[in-house]
């Protein structure tokens, strides 16, 4: 039997989205308030997905203890109360847009799964804003 179990978390971050190539007029006018040179901040909730074969000896595709733990440890560690672009070398070469930050979510976590086990994350940014990525 293949099922789909979720954890979600909650951790606050800020960015700046600023591209140094560009005039200080033209990242006005493509990213508004979120190019503040002071950044700012969001208050990040994120779902995290993992479908599977249900162990017939446990019941479960993954124990939800475990993913917590994981996503504690792997995640909200290391990005709660941070500097996406001061602090994370994440980001170092990329923009820390939500479509780009639920991706490096995915790549810290998705090596940490079983075999076969698929991943998804869901990355919400604001209550009406978010990005998602995974295997489906």
């Amino acid at each position: 039997m293949i099922a789909t179990i979720c954890r979600k978390a909650h951790f606050n971050a800020a960015h700046r989205l600023h591209n140094p190539n560009w005039s200080q007029e033209k990242n006005i006018a493509v990213f508004g308030k979120c190019n503040s040179p002071n950044y700012h901040g969001h208050n990040f909730d994120l779902e995290v997905r993992v479908r599977g074969e249900v162990d017939p000896d446990t019941g479960f595709v993954m124990d939800l203890a475990v993913l917590g733990s994981l996503i504690q440890d792997e995640i909200e560690e290391r990005f709660d109360h941070k500097n996406l672009n001061e602090d994370c070398p994440e980001f170092a070469d990329i923009f820390p847009t939500t479509e780009y930050f639920v991706k490096v979510i995915y790549d810290i976590l998705k090596p940490k799964l079983e075999k076969g086990q698929l991943l998804h994350i869901t990355l919400h940014e604001t209550q009406k804003n978010s990005a998602e990525y995974g295997d489906w």
